[in-house]
């Protein structure tokens, strides 16, 4: 009988430190959020995987919305899942932060505030309450080319109140944009030539240099008020309100849309859009009706990307997306909140 406790004992001391070890390799690490974290970033570092995000968000009812999770919320991160500690455990302390040891530089790079480029070379569009200045109205010598250094005239002169020295945007007038969904004429999409500076003026015309080409610059090149060429950074920024809208045209033009493509939106400053915002994909699941039996109207959506509003006009802004999962087209919905 001794014998048998003994070993018994034995046996408990040698799965003692086993079952420690195993509850220290489970041990999460607490990461605290910090400004620029998305669910997309955190899950890319961390589990090496960007599309498990939406399934994450899915799960952690206190997150409202898949990009907005805020400083100093934390979460427990796992080497297959993260998790967000719920607000009265992440406020009282709860859990205890893992080892600096397990804040790995990759936490570090995660924590970094994320940021998107304006190059300046995006174009817009020009809804219909926007004019331009005036137009190229001819080339030195009579071509009808001109480059960097050339020159060129303008319908641009003193009666219009500018100065010798004035710069100015060049675009070609583009395609009209029509919204997908209703038909109703958008904008028309204007593509950047370049920049000029006036030089010499009359009463309603100019002679000018051009700075600085894109494209080549012919007559009936529209001219604005010289807009921001130069790189820019964009910050995300929280929309202050919720918003549902289309991609309504991409900049190449091309039907298939992937991620660093440029897309045009219907949503402008009037609708709430902000330069900053995070929006999402989406589309609608398809039902074969015939196995359906009526029982079911629709499916979950599909969560297929996300974009960010890099500029914005009235009833229209410029993106980049950011991630696709999917082919995008012209037509796709887009959304603040996903459901």
């Amino acid at each position: 009988m001794k014998i048998r406790l003994i070993l018994l004992l034995l046996l408990l001391a040698c799965l003692t430190p086993c079952a420690a070890l195993a509850a220290e390799q489970d041990e999460p690490t607490i990461y605290v959020v910090k400004q620029g974290d998305t669910l997309w970033g955190l899950s890319e570092r961390f589990i090496k995987d960007p599309r498990y995000w939406p399934g994450m968000w899915s799960k952690n009812s206190q997150i409202t919305n898949p990009h907005l999770i805020y400083p100093g919320q934390k979460v427990r991160v796992f080497p297959d899942r993260l998790e967000f500690l719920p607000k009265e455990q992440a406020s009282s302390g709860g859990q205890k932060a893992a080892p600096a040891a397990k804040t790995s530089e990759a936490m570090a790079e995660v924590a970094a505030e994320r940021t998107y480029a304006v190059h300046g070379k995006e174009g817009f569009l020009m809804e219909s309450d926007v004019k331009p200045a005036g137009s190229v109205i001819g080339v030195h010598n009579g071509r009808i080319i001109a480059g960097d250094d050339d020159i060129v005239y303008t319908d641009i002169g003193r009666e219009l109140g500018v100065k010798g020295g004035e710069k100015f945007s060049i675009y070609r007038k583009d395609a009209a944009v029509s919204h997908p969904a209703t038909n109703q004429v958008m904008g028309t999409k204007m593509v950047p030539l370049g920049t000029l500076q006036l030089t010499d003026l009359e009463k309603s015309s100019s002679r000018a240099i051009l700075t600085r080409t894109f494209q080549e610059v012919t007559p009936g090149a529209q001219l604005f008020p010289l807009r921001d060429d130069k790189r820019r950074e964009v910050s995300l920024k929280m929309p202050g309100r919720d918003m549902k809208g289309y991609i309504i045209e991409s900049y190449s033009g091309s039907s298939i849309i992937s991620s660093g493509d440029i897309v045009y939106l219907d949503l402008g400053t009037r609708q709430g859009a902000e330069a900053g915002n995070m929006l999402y994909i989406i589309r609608d699941v398809t039902l074969d009706k015939k196995f359906t039996e009526g029982r079911i109207d629709r499916l979950p959506q599909e969560l297929i990307g996300a974009l960010v509003i890099l500029e914005t006009g009235t009833n229209t802004s410029m993106a980049v997306i950011v991630k696709s999962i999917d082919a995008l087209y012209k037509g796709d919905r887009i959304v603040s909140i996903t459901k």
